[in-house]
């Protein structure tokens, strides 16, 4: 079980002291002291988490969300305890990827549980900066369910604004005239409209749980084991989120906006290579044609025994030749 248990500890008026191992005594005494449990897991499996589980009395549709994982963010309320499902979101800039995470968060009257799968979540650096606030983290189990949800959402501030940025770069190579036409590029612009789905798919769903805990919206309603001193901060949270998803929807359609641009200047380039294409056929086809009437070798052709018949003929092509590129030339076809 050790090896699943990132941390635990016990938090009286937010100074850290760690409890028994034993979960029921370790609960018994944060609620007898004013305080309250935390407890870290890295994806444990279903024999090690029914221990938690059944000493913290979670409910079992929230435990098997929180075993399986790949859920959309949500809020749950149960009768003992609060659910709530975060994806973090880390972007490698240099291979244009967004990988998600997620981090279940239960939280009780005198015990916070978070579970984490897969990497980027913040809760190391979260409990290290409340650890270093106990005038924060002296607030309850509340204030650790504000610092994660804080952590998550001003991280995907910073991946907007990373993508943001690349996906200026790549606007810059796509209207580029040397490289805007590379056979690359439609594929980099699909990859990064994928990457912006994936980008929303852990913000917009989180908009609604972040509403219902701030009271911002019409259907939120007050939310149990949440401070009503701490509603304010969920607030700013949810501001922050707003923000996000109006950049996210404003990325996705500048990148519909410059894969329609370029599809619209690969259409242009076409329409100009076969339109040098068509010339350059004309020119060739005008020595073909008087070529192909010389060389049928009628008997009756008075021009096949003039002396100045070959000559007559070359010119004549070299002069259709230069009037047909002028032509082309000046309509900007060449």
């Amino acid at each position: 079980m050790r090896s699943v248990i990132v941390d635990c500890a016990i938090y009286r008026e937010g100074h850290r002291s760690e409890g028994p191992e034993d979960f029921s005594d370790a609960l018994a005494e944060a609620r007898s002291a004013g305080g309250f449990v935390w407890i870290g897991l890295h994806e444990p499996s279903e024999d090690e988490f029914d221990l938690v589980s059944q000493e913290f009395a979670l409910h079992p549709l929230a435990v098997e969300d929180a075993l399986k994982a790949h859920q959309r963010p949500k809020l749950e309320v149960y009768d003992d305890s609060l659910f709530l499902v975060l994806k973090p979101v880390v972007y490698e800039p240099h291979g244009d990827t967004v990988s998600t995470g997620e981090v279940m968060v239960f939280l009780g009257d005198a015990f916070v549980v978070t579970v984490r799968h897969g990497e980027g979540a913040p809760l190391k650096a979260v409990r290290d900066r409340l650890e270093q606030e106990p005038e924060i983290l002296g607030k309850g189990p509340t204030s650790v369910l504000y610092a994660i949800a804080d952590a998550v959402v001003d991280h995907y501030l910073d991946v907007a604004t990373e993508l943001q940025n690349d996906l200026e770069e790549l606007e810059t190579e796509v209207f580029s005239p040397d490289s805007g036409g590379s056979r690359h590029t439609a594929s980099r612009i699909y990859g990064f409209k994928r990457q912006i789905l994936e980008f929303r798919r852990a913000t917009g769903p989180l908009a609604l749980p972040m509403s219902r805990l701030a009271e911002a919206g019409t259907l939120g309603a007050r939310v149990p084991f949440v401070a009503e001193e701490a509603r304010p901060f969920f607030r700013d949270v949810h501001d922050h989120l707003t923000r996000v998803n109006e950049s996210v929807e404003g990325l996705d359609r500048l990148v519909s906006d410059i894969l329609s641009a370029h599809l619209a200047q690969m259409s242009v380039r076409q329409n100009d290579d076969m339109r040098k294409i068509s010339a350059w056929a004309a020119m060739a086809a005008v020595p073909t044609m008087l070529a192909g009437v010389y060389g049928m070798n009628f008997d009756h052709m008075p021009e096949l025994r003039w002396v100045w018949s070959y000559p007559a003929v070359i010119a004549l092509m070299a002069l259709l030749e230069v009037l047909l590129y002028r032509l082309f030339k000046q309509r900007g076809w060449m």
